[in-house]
């Protein structure tokens, strides 16, 4: 059975039953009745065409959308149960599309390294790895000591299908907000290092990530613009964050409790008269600046100095980059980069329009309302998503950007390459 069995039955069951909605529901856009019934008629056998209305942002699409996505069973982790299985590693790398050549050569001469931190939600981690993957590249999954033994011995078995793919030697109990965050991209940075693949830039991605970009486009965006050089947006540190870095912070974990408070002690000023910057914790890092940050000094002191500061690696990365002299610096570098799509609370109304699903940690859980808005963004990836939630979304998400995928490939594409229904539609229009 594939893993996808349960949202497949799922576009089966709202086939129906949303056509009878969308009737009810029409009398405002009756200009677009024809076009969208015909794509919900085929939503129980081929989603893509009721994706391609949401990507359009269709009017009518978004009401039928957000009606099939109700008549979806819960997402489980089928993959859970198949890893626990005697299912093979062939089988598993067919039924979840892993593409298993590397499409240009331009990819296959610029190769990268991934650092995944990931806690829960399998199905959404094959989702994001299953996208992701190019034989080419190199991937360190970080798993939170906090997750259950099943969740762990699942990705442990999954990552023993292929070469590239490892656990990080060093696993950390993550507590958000806390230095473990960082601890873990840095265990992986340990392990990369020693790889035998010359890998150009590392990124790091967390469980809920996607991408938007294809991973040829990644290495473009890459080579062109920062070839040779850190892509850490940031600032010098605001006065409205200096808390963060004024007292000491500590982390408190107790069996499913863990987070950071602060103490009263105040925090001595940083080593080495280093200026503090501020940004994104998610980057772009050549391998020379990898090696810089686990043998230099000033970088190791300054590590040692963010054990006990609050949320760490928003300053860190973006610190060390501005540092003059270190390899791949960008020392007057402010926010450029196009690293991350994210919808902050914050910013509604100003470089978005809200929220189609709903907050979390001021941080938008993207519906399905928000997929117009992502396939325009500029950014290589995206975050939060939440396929238990909203379905619909990732199922959209990964079949509109394999398609992107398989479209700039120099080489033959394999037919499972293409999820089953996208394949006939390709092929046999």
């Amino acid at each position: 059975m594939s893993f996808l069995g349960c949202t497949k039955s799922g576009f089966v069951l709202c086939g129906g039953l949303c056509i009878v909605l969308l009737a009810i529901n029409n009398t405002n856009q009756p200009e677009e009745r024809t076009d969208i019934e015909t794509e919900i008629k085929e939503c129980g056998f081929y989603p893509g065409e009721l994706c391609r209305a949401l990507f359009e942002g269709k009017p009518a699409a978004l009401v039928v959308g957000n009606l099939c996505q109700e008549a979806l069973p819960p997402s489980r982790d089928q993959g859970l149960v198949y890893l626990q299985s005697t299912g093979n590693c062939s089988t598993f790398i067919h039924e979840q599309h892993f593409i298993t050549k590397p499409l240009s050569e331009e990819e296959a001469n610029y190769p990268l390294a991934y650092i995944m931190t990931i806690h829960k939600k399998l199905d959404m981690f094959v989702k994001l790895l299953s996208a992701v993957y190019a034989p080419q590249n190199v991937y360190c999954i970080h798993i939170d000591k906090k997750a259950p033994k099943a969740y762990n011995q699942a990705v442990r078995r999954l990552t023993s299908c292929f070469r590239n793919i490892f656990i990080s030697s060093r696993q950390e109990t993550v507590v958000y907000a806390g230095f473990s965050r960082l601890q873990a991209d840095i265990n992986c940075m340990e392990d990369l290092v020693h790889s035998d693949i010359q890998w150009k830039h590392v990124i790091n991605l967390c469980g809920q990530d996607f991408p938007i970009k294809t991973n040829r486009k990644i290495v473009q965006y890459l080579k062109s613009k920062w070839n040779g050089i850190n892509l850490t947006p940031g600032m010098i540190q605001p006065q409205h964050m200096k808390y963060r870095t004024r007292v000491i912070y500590k982390e408190f974990v107790h069996m499913e409790m863990a987070y950071v408070y602060p103490t009263k002690e105040e925090k001595e000023s940083p080593p080495h008269n280093i200026t503090l910057y501020f940004g994104t914790a998610y980057y772009a890092l050549t391998r020379d600046f990898v090696q810089f940050v686990l043998s230099d000094t000033r970088a190791k002191d300054l590590l040692e100095w963010s054990k006990d500061t609050y949320s760490p690696d928003e300053h860190y990365w973006v610190t060390l980059n501005r540092m003059k002299g270190v390899p791949g610096s960008t020392p007057n570098a402010g926010w450029e980069g196009n690293i991350r799509a994210i919808k902050w609370r914050d910013q509604q109304g100003v470089s978005h329009s809200g929220c189609s699903g709903h907050y979390i940690r001021d941080i938008c859980v993207y519906g399905i309302g928000d997929l117009q808005w992502l396939t325009n963004s500029p950014h290589l990836f995206a975050n939060k998503f939440d396929p238990s939630r909203y379905p619909l979304v990732t199922d959209c998400l990964e079949r509109h950007y394999r398609l992107k995928v398989l479209k700039e490939a120099d080489v033959a594409v394999e037919k499972n390459w293409y999820f089953q229904d996208e394949y006939s539609k390709e092929i046999d229009p």
